[in-house]
């Protein structure tokens, strides 16, 4: 079958390919290549990680270890809290797209949102099998408070002051002992493979169910023109949880939101509509997003809008990961601790 190619199609590729080797180039720059450098001065944060990587002065670039995937940013509460939130979460997204499929049918999956729900299921997993092992560790150097005995240790303090400060000494002794192994950990900066897997899948996710979001809120349900499309049930639930639970666990994590990790964002998107690309050389004529059909005279304009979207985006999610720095110190000075 003969493929037509026009003048529009081929601005559109070289859009796509530009953002797509771009991307790669902004990858190979932060995650492989200054961990090469033998100039650095602290802990750099790469998905390729390496002994001694630091980065260099000046770069607006974090460290990440263990502990700051699976610990709350709110001093004093149990990681517990955090994993309860990456079991409830990806369990309630996974019910949602069955739900999806089994009204409509597999070839949903070829619209973006579903890819973004899937991956966003994919980091909730990921995180909740990290902070299953996090509560293991905090268990093993904090045991959890017995109540009945706090409230014996208080009614009979001046009787036997020896037991309370027995186990005072306790607790001192195992947030010593957790302390300590969190300092451990910082020193060495080894969160492994997944540990930077589930960072970048975290803030791919970021932009991404903005970008969802706002394309089906502002765009496509403002401008549909199918009498027969309305927003049900299942489309305001695909188009609103998956922010809400991603929010939820971004105001209990430490981890940071930099923004250079766009470029994963970017290249999700280059992917996807790659995918699209090959579908209607192989005979698929439905496009499920109109902006992105080929061989029309705007089809540039409607791809180059696309391309320059995903900053604003992907910038809306780092504001909020910077608010919550900048304003929940200020607000619970006592409670929250940065984690920037």
């Amino acid at each position: 079958m003969a493929i037509s190619i026009h003048w529009s199609d081929i601005v559109c590729f070289a859009i796509v390919i530009g953002a797509f080797v771009g991307s790669l180039y902004i990858i190979f720059v932060y995650e492989v290549r200054r961990r090469k450098n033998e100039v650095r001065e602290t802990e750099y944060e790469s998905l390729f990680p390496g002994p001694g990587d630091r980065r260099p002065a000046g770069d607006v670039v974090v460290r990440l270890s263990k502990s700051m995937l699976w610990l709350s940013c709110w001093r004093g509460v149990h990681p517990a809290w955090l994993l309860l939130i990456r079991i409830i979460s990806p369990l309630t997204l996974a019910a949602i797209i069955l739900w999806d499929m089994l009204t409509y049918d597999s070839s949903i999956m070829v619209y973006y949102t579903e890819w973004t729900f899937t991956l966003v299921i994919i980091y909730f997993v990921i995180g909740a099998c990290i902070s299953v092992h996090g509560c293991w560790i905090y268990s093993k150097y904090h045991p959890p408070d017995n109540d009945e005995g706090n409230g014996f240790l208080k009614r009979d303090a001046e009787e036997n002051s020896s037991i309370t400060l027995t186990y005072r000494t306790d607790q001192n002794r195992h947030m010593t002992k957790l302390q300590r192994y969190l300092e451990q950990e910082d020193k060495d900066q080894k969160a492994g493979f997944w540990g930077y897997a589930m960072q970048v899948i975290y803030q791919t996710c970021g932009g991404a169910v903005v970008l969802t979001d706002v394309v089906f809120w502002c765009l496509l349900v403002p401008l549909a023109s199918d009498e027969h499309f309305s927003v049900n049930l299942i489309e305001g639930s695909m188009h609103s949880l998956n922010a809400v639970f991603l929010l939820l666990d971004t105001s209990m994590n430490r981890m940071t939101f930099p923004w250079f990790r766009m470029a994963y964002f970017v290249l999700l998107s280059c992917v996807y509509v790659t995918f699209q690309w090959i579908l209607h050389a192989c005979g698929f004529t439905w496009w499920p997003y109109p902006f992105l059909e080929l061989g029309t005279p705007w089809a540039p304009l409607w791809y180059l809008c696309m391309a320059i979207v995903h900053i604003p985006c992907y910038g809306f999610y780092v504001l909020v990961v910077k608010a919550k720095n900048i304003y929940f110190p200020k607000f619970f000075p006592n409670a929250y601790i940065r984690s920037d």
